[in-house]
């Protein structure tokens, strides 16, 4: 029986992961200390997440330790002996990165590199895939041309349609604390994979979204925003005239990729891992989608001042991660993540 190691278990990559690896049969091991409550306050709590797992899933041990604890990440690597380790755990807030720089670099960076050490050095043979983030690119993508549409931005050359691809540049520009963070673990997890051979990847990804998400407004956009809506709460908006654009992958999606990725990897490679156009939306047309399915109207607060280093329009170019595994494909469009995430909000707070 195949073992899969999950860092950030109870969050909403991890409990995805652990969840779709368990019904394949896999034998599935968390580590989660929930410190996203912390971050985040008691909206942020994943322990409903981790009930959930240790209820459905067969196969599923939990271990809660803090990912910077050396002797404990060591321990656990020498007796799970993984055939595959997903890195979901993450300080995750571009924001709350700056008020915890000590925090949010020792989870982010520090971390991936003592879960790279012990991998190679008791479970070599493992694929390695890394959570990264499209904000590794900073806000360079605010250098390229823009076009102002009714409700969003987009990109005015013809040859970023599609998004951006990995060659885009990582370094000379703005990338908040928290990108900082993570393209120092990125980077590092190639560095193993080149240097010392291990099976690893990163995947920079786009908003990631589903229903298992402990949505908060620091992270989180559409089901933070859906929560906001339900509840006739006020959405706040900051800046670009929430015309600012994202694409939006739902978890299972990645999960399916970390598969492909398994049953053929490579060394040291980077993916962006989004929703691509298809599946991009600017806030204001998020608004739309929500008030559509819901028949009231989203109650926001338009904030001039912009979150430093946000991106103006962000779509992931989805061609490297198709022509390398073209067994993989989105299959959650937009309007089916919205009807989901409006389901499950009204599920919950009813």
């Amino acid at each position: 029986m195949q073992k899969l190691l999950v860092t950030g278990s109870n969050g909403l990559v991890g409990s995805t992961v652990v969840e779709y690896f368990d019904a394949l049969g896999w034998r599935t091991y968390g580590i989660d200390n929930n410190m996203r409550k912390e971050f985040f306050g008691t909206n942020a709590d994943t322990g409903w997440m981790l009930s959930k797992l240790q209820t459905k899933c067969k196969r599923f041990t939990y271990f809660n330790f803090d990912i910077r604890d050396r002797k404990m990440v060591e321990e656990c690597l020498v007796e799970v002996r993984p055939d595959m380790i997903v890195h979901a755990a993450a300080q995750p807030s571009h924001d709350l990165a700056a008020s915890r720089p000590f925090d949010d670099f020792e989870i982010n960076a520090l971390s991936t590199l003592i879960l790279l050490e012990f991998t190679r050095r008791h479970a070599p043979e493992a694929t390695f895939v890394y959570m990264s983030s499209n904000k590794v690119y900073g806000d360079a993508p605010n250098e390229l041309a823009m076009q102002e549409l009714e409700y969003r931005w987009d990109y005015a050359l013809p040859d970023y349609y599609d998004g951006i691809s990995e060659s885009f540049r990582i370094d000379r520009s703005q990338h908040s604390i928290f990108g900082a963070s993570k393209v120092a673990a990125d980077v590092m997890v190639q560095e193993y994979g080149r240097y010392f051979g291990l099976r690893t990847c990163c995947l920079r990804a786009g908003c990631i979204t589903g229903t298992g998400h402990s949505a908060v407004e620091l992270h989180g956009f559409l089901s933070y925003l859906t929560r906001v809506a339900i509840m006739n709460e006020t959405y706040r908006i900051f800046g670009y005239k929430g015309k600012q654009v994202r694409d939006n992958i739902d978890s299972y999606d990645i999960a399916t990729f970390i598969e492909q990725f398994h049953d053929n990897p490579q060394i040291g490679e980077v993916y962006n891992i989004g929703g691509g156009r298809e599946n991009s939306c600017s806030i204001m047309e998020a608004f739309g989608y929500i008030e559509h399915l819901t028949g009231t109207k989203v109650k926001y607060e338009y904030i001039e001042q912009v979150r430093r280093g946000d991106h103006i329009c962000y779509i992931s170019d989805l061609k490297k991660a198709r022509l390398n595994y073209p067994g993989w494909n989105i299959t959650k469009n937009l309007p089916t993540i919205f009807e989901n995430l409006v389901d499950s909000w009204k599920q919950k707070l009813n």
